[in-house]
């Protein structure tokens, strides 16, 4: 199977309205940006986003929110985008707000083939009303579900022609566990080697998790929130 793609739009083709997706990256660290535009771009909607977070206002995931592609987040933290609450607030998002070690085992549980496990993380708060609790050795446990998507965009730093991926520093978050609980996962790379190019001693994703690369450039990789000292 051919996995190098010749653009964005080839690499999301099917991609259709009411899909679910996941979208590597923590803040504005490691997201795919390029195919967010490209998601922009082919306008599809009403879509289920599961993401640590949505992005800010103009850009990452906040420019879907933008212009009303994402009919539902599941996300761990949504504070830094204004547009989220507004929406949020007047009803127009559905929003799931998971802890995020429990979001990030959901992800790698679905990609194993756990259906499901325990955990302390949200016994006693809202998060738990309605759902199974387990005491084990005198401490109670709450039931998560593992979770896939019909999607997974991820971005890493290198990637050779078979789908082996490199993560650089603070990318390798989210994006690594969501490469296997995809589908389809399409990886956006800066960098794209021949089989061989990469040491198989530090690559992070086996190509077997990925059907789908593409080659990026011009990245503006934006802070999140700048913190100067006088």
């Amino acid at each position: 199977m051919m996995k190098v793609q010749t653009s964005i739009m080839e690499a999301i083709h099917d991609i259709q309205d009411g899909a679910t997706i996941m979208v590597g990256g923590f803040g504005l660290v490691g997201i795919p940006e390029k195919l967010i535009l490209g998601l922009r771009e082919k306008g599809v909607k009403d879509l289920t986003i599961i993401s640590n977070n949505c992005g800010v206002d103009d850009f990452g995931l906040g420019i879907l929110l933008q212009n009303r592609q994402i009919r539902k987040m599941v996300s761990s933290y949504v504070g830094e985008n204004k547009e989220f609450e507004r929406q949020f607030l007047s009803g127009e998002l559905e929003v799931e707000l998971v802890p995020q070690g429990t979001l990030a085992e959901r992800i790698r549980a679905g990609g194993a083939g756990i259906p499901a496990f325990y955990t302390p993380a949200g016994v006693g708060t809202p998060i738990a009303e309605g759902r199974e609790v387990r005491s084990f050795s005198g401490k109670e446990y709450l039931l998560e579900i593992g979770m896939t998507a019909d999607f997974a965009l991820i971005k890493a730093w290198k990637a050779d022609s078979s789908g082996n991926l490199i993560y650089n520093k603070t990318t390798r978050n989210f994006n690594p566990m969501m490469a296997s609980a995809g589908r389809v996962t399409i990886a956006e790379v800066e960098e794209l080697l021949e089989p061989g190019g990469l040491d198989p001693n530090f690559v992070h994703t086996p190509g077997i998790y990925v059907q789908r690369v593409i080659c990026c450039d011009n990245y503006e990789k934006r802070i999140e929130r700048k913190t100067v000292s006088s």
